[in-house]
C-alpha cells in the first residue's frame, strides 16, 4: 500500500477503528498517529507506579492479578466481582458489576485502563478495559519495553500499539516519512533522522532508543514553534509605525503630578523603557509581566498618556466587563478633570476617557463610537466590543492588552488592524512566567518585568485550612473573617461553581484545570468526592450560619452586566461586608479595604489562579489574610501544592510550581484551547537549552536570503502550525 503522512487512517486501519480514533483522540491521518507518542513505557514485573495514581486520572497500568472474588450484592440484584492487582509497589481494586471474567485468574499479567476512582480510601477502577498478556500473544508483549499511550475510553493503549504495528507492516517501515529538518542542523546537534526516531519512539528495544528518539522529536516541536515566532518578529520589524515621542507639559506630566503615590524604581525603569520604544518609528511589541499588585496599570496609563500627547489614541482591552469598568473608573479618577475634556468641569488640555462594552445601551454605544471615531476619546477602554465592526479609531497609536492569557493572538491582531498604521502594542499579564515559557509562548514579544510592590502595602499571610484533618479550623476561619469585618474591613469568599445547576459555562467563572476530577459511580464503583461548592449555596449557608448578621452579596458570570457593576460598586463603597463570588474577581478587582480572601475547595484551582485570587486582598495599608479551604490531606500531592502556595508570595517561584504540576499542553494550548496541542514531548522546565538552541537555529534559517525556500518539509510544518489554528501555544498560554 502506498502510504504518506497525509493518508487517512481508514485506509490503513479500517473504518471502525479510524472512526473511534478520530472521535475520541482526534487522530485522523498517518501523521496524527505517528505523532501520538507513548506517555511512558512499562516492563513486565517492573514497578508501574500504581502508588503514584491520582483520583480522576485516566490511565493504563501494567499489573498482575493477585486476588479475584465474586459475591451477591446486598442492595441491588446481581454480582459484584472485585479483582486486586499489584505491580510490586502498590495495588488497587478493579470492580465489575454483573459480569464474570474467567480469564482474570491469579498470577495473570495484563494492561488495565480506566479512570481512577476511590472508595473507602482505596483506589480503584470501575469496569476497566483490559488486555491480558499471555504466552500466546504476539511479540509486542514480549518486548523489553511496552509502550503505554495516551488513550480514551473507546480506544485503549493496546489498540493504538497494534495500529502502529499494522501501519508499519502496511508501509514496509517508516521509509515513506520525509525528514523536514536540514541535514546540517541534525549533524550539528547529533539528531536521529525522523524515520529512525519514529521507529524508536514506538517500538524501542531499550531506554537508550527512547531517549534518542525523544531528543529528536522535541526538536521538531521546538523549532516549528520558534520558526513561527521568528517569522512574527521579522514581520513586526518590517512594519512602518508612527513615533509617539514624549511631549513636556502634556498629559503625561499631568498624570505624574496627580499620582497620590511615588512610583517604584521598577515602574520608573519600565516606564523609561516604554517611553523610548514609543518614540521610535518601529512599532513596540512588548510583554509587561509582574507580580499581582506591582502597579502595571499605572505603567500602562503613563504610556497611554504619552501617546495621547503625541496626537494618537490608546485602547485598553480587558477580558471582562467588571475589569473594564474598573479600569475606566480608576483611570478617570487618576486623571480627574483631565479625563473629561469637552465637558463643563473638564480640563481642555486633557482628553476624554470612553468605556465601550457589549452591555452599553444603544445611545451610549453610539456616543462612545462617535468619540472614538472623531478622535476626541484619547483613551478607550473596553472588552471584546472594541473588536467589532463599526468601532473605528481616528488614529490608534497604542494597544494595551490586559491579562493576555484571557485573549488570543487573533484578538490582539484584530485590534491592531484598526490603526491607520500598525500601532504600538503592550501586552500585560499578572501571571508570572518562567523564562522558558516566555521564550516559547511570547517569543514574538520583548519582555519587561515588574517584581517590586508599591510601598505601604500590608502584605498577605496565607494558610491552608485542611477541613478533613482539622474541621475546627474552618470555624476559626469564619471567626477570623468576622473579626476583620468588625474592624471595619471587608472580605471575599470564592467558590469554583455558581450553583442552581451544573451547567456553568461562563469562562470568567471557570477554575483552572487543577485537581478537580469528575465524580464516579458510588457504592463500590467510584469516588466519594462531592461536586464543587457553589456560590449560591455557600452564600445562603453563610447567611444563615457563621456569617449571620453580616451584609453578604454574590457576584458571578451569569448576572447581568448592570447587576455585576452595581454589586462591585456597592462592595467598593463598603455597603457590602462579604462578597461571595466565583473567579470573576480573579483579575484586576481593586478594593483596598478588602483584607480577607477565603477560597473554598482551593484544590480545584490552579496555582497561578490561587495567586491571582490572593492578590485581590491587602491592596491597601492593612495586612491581608488568604485562607485556602480544602478537603485534601496535607500528605497528598494536592495538599503539598496548596502548601507551596501558602508558603511563598513569590509569583515567579509559584509559576515554576504550577508548570511542574500541570501538563505541558495546558501551558502551550491543548487543554485550555479545546484543541490538540502541538507540543507533546517538549518540557519547558527541562528543555531550556534545547528551546534556546532551536530559537537560534530558527532565527538563522529565516535570516538567509531564501529563508525556508530550500526546506519545503520544514516550511510545510510551519504553515500547518500557523494556519491550522494549532498555534495554540500562543492563543491561551
Amino acid at each position: 500500500m502506498a502510504v504518506t503522512l497525509d493518508t487517512d487512517l481508514a485506509r490503513v486501519l479500517g473504518a471502525k477503528t479510524a472512526k473511534a480514533m478520530a472521535e475520541s483522540l482526534d487522530l485522523r491521518t498517518v501523521r496524527d498517529l505517528l505523532r501520538h507518542y507513548p506517555r511512558r513505557y512499562a516492563r513486565r514485573g517492573e514497578i508501574a507506579r500504581l502508588d503514584d495514581l491520582q483520583v480522576g486520572d485516566r490511565v493504563t497500568v501494567l499489573a498482575q492479578v493477585r486476588k479475584v472474588t465474586s459475591r451477591r450484592m446486598r442492595n441491588r440484584p446481581g454480582t459484584l466481582t472485585e479483582v486486586t492487582v499489584g505491580d510490586g509497589a502498590g495495588q488497587m481494586q478493579l470492580v465489575f458489576f454483573n459480569r464474570r471474567f474467567g480469564k482474570l485468574e491469579e498470577g495473570a499479567w495484563g494492561l488495565f485502563a480506566g479512570t481512577v476512582g476511590e472508595y473507602r480510601r482505596t483506589k480503584q477502577f470501575a469496569h476497566p478495559d483490559f488486555h491480558l498478556i499471555s504466552g500466546d500473544d504476539d511479540e509486542d508483549w514480549a518486548r523489553a519495553l511496552i509502550p503505554i499511550y495516551p488513550a480514551s475510553k473507546d480506544v485503549s493503549s493496546w489498540v493504538i500499539q497494534k495500529s502502529v504495528k499494522l501501519l508499519l507492516d502496511a508501509a514496509g517501515g517508516f521509509g515513506f516519512v520525509d525528514d523536514p529538518l536540514p541535514e546540517d542542523l541534525r549533524a550539528r546537534h547529533g539528531l536521529l533522522s525522523l524515520p529512525a526516531a519514529l521507529l524508536d519512539i514506538h517500538r524501542p528495544t531499550g531506554q537508550d532508543d527512547v531517549e534518542r528518539a525523544q531528543d529528536r522529536l522535541k526538536w521538531d516541536e521546538a523549532i516549528t514553534l520558534q520558526l513561527v515566532l521568528a517569522a512574527r518578529r521579522r514581520a513586526a520589524a518590517l512594519e512602518p509605525g508612527t513615533a509617539r515621542p514624549r511631549r513636556p507639559g502634556g498629559l503625561l506630566d499631568a498624570v505624574d503630578a496627580a499620582l497620590p503615590f511615588t512610583l517604584t524604581d521598577g515602574q520608573r525603569d519600565v516606564g523609561e523603557e516604554l517611553a523610548a520604544e514609543l518614540s521610535r518609528d518601529q512599532p513596540m511589541h512588548r510583554l509587561l509581566q509582574g507580580e499581582v499588585g506591582s502597579g502595571k496599570t499605572v505603567v500602562a496609563l503613563r504610556a497611554m498618556a504619552q501617546v495621547v500627547d503625541a496626537g494618537g489614541q490608546a485602547a485598553l482591552l480587558a477580558p471582562t466587563e467588571v475589569l473594564a469598568a474598573q479600569h475606566a473608573r480608576s483611570i478617570s479618577a487618576m486623571l480627574g478633570p483631565l479625563a473629561r475634556a469637552g465637558e463643563l468641569d473638564g480640563d481642555p488640555s486633557g482628553t476624554k476617557v470612553v468605556l465601550l462594552t457589549g452591555s452599553l445601551k444603544a445611545a451610549a454605544r453610539r456616543a462612545a463610537r462617535a468619540a472614538v471615531a472623531d478622535g476626541s476619546a484619547g483613551i478607550v477602554i473596553g472588552t471584546h466590543a472594541l473588536l467589532q465592526q463599526g468601532v473605528d479609531f481616528a488614529d490608534l497609536g497604542l494597544v494595551v492588552v490586559d491579562e493576555q492569557h484571557r485573549f488570543g493572538v487573533e484578538q490582539r491582531d484584530a485590534l491592531r488592524a484598526k490603526g491607520n498604521r500598525p500601532p504600538h502594542v503592550l501586552v500585560m499579564t499578572a501571571t508570572p512566567i518562567p523564562r522558558t515559557v516566555a521564550m516559547t509562548v511570547y517569543g514574538d514579544l520583548e519582555t519587561s518585568v515588574l517584581r517590586q510592590l508599591p510601598s505601604g502595602r500590608g502584605g498577605v499571610a496565607s494558610s491552608v485550612v485542611p477541613v478533613s484533618d482539622k474541621p475546627a479550623w474552618l470555624d476559626r476561619a469564619w471567626e477570623r473573617l468576622r473579626e476583620e469585618v468588625a474592624a471595619g474591613r471587608q472580605a471575599y469568599v470564592v467558590c469554583p461553581r455558581i450553583g442552581d445547576d451544573d451547567t456553568d459555562t461562563d469562562d470568567a467563572d471557570a477554575p483552572d484545570d487543577a485537581d478537580g476530577a469528575p465524580a464516579e459511580e458510588d457504592a463500590g464503583g467510584g469516588s466519594d468526592r462531592r461536586p464543587p461548592l457553589a456560590v449560591l449555596e455557600v452564600a445562603e449557608a453563610l447567611h444563615q450560619g457563621p456569617l449571620a448578621g453580616l451584609r453578604l452579596a454574590v457576584l458571578h458570570g451569569r448576572m447581568t452586566p448592570e447587576a455585576k457593576e452595581a454589586t462591585m460598586q456597592a462592595f467598593a463603597a463598603r455597603e457590602v461586608d462579604v462578597l461571595v463570588a466565583t473567579t470573576v474577581v480573579e483579575v484586576g478587582v481593586d478594593v483596598p479595604n478588602a483584607t480577607v480572601m477565603v477560597v473554598m475547595d482551593a484544590d480545584r484551582f490552579g496555582v497561578s489562579q490561587l495567586h491571582q485570587l490572593r492578590g485581590r486582598v491587602a491592596r491597601g495599608k492593612h495586612r491581608g489574610l488568604c485562607l485556602l479551604v480544602t478537603e485534601a490531606r496535607d500528605t497528598t500531592a494536592t495538599g503539598q501544592r496548596l502548601a507551596a502556595v501558602a508558603g511563598t508570595s513569590d509569583g515567579f517561584e509559584l509559576a515554576r510550581v504550577d508548570l511542574e504540576t500541570r501538563r505541558e499542553g495546558d501551558v502551550l494550548g491543548a487543554a485550555q484551547s479545546g484543541r490538540r496541542s502541538t507540543v507533546k514531548l517538549l518540557s519547558l522546565l527541562e528543555d531550556e537549552e534545547l528551546i534556546a538552541a532551536a530559537r537560534a537555529e530558527a532565527t538563522a534559517l529565516l535570516a538567509t536570503d531564501r529563508g525556508l525556500a530550500d526546506h519545503p518539509g520544514l516550511a510545510a510544518e510551519v504553515a500547518a502550525l500557523a494556519t491550522d489554528e494549532r498555534a495554540t501555544y500562543l492563543e491561551k498560554a
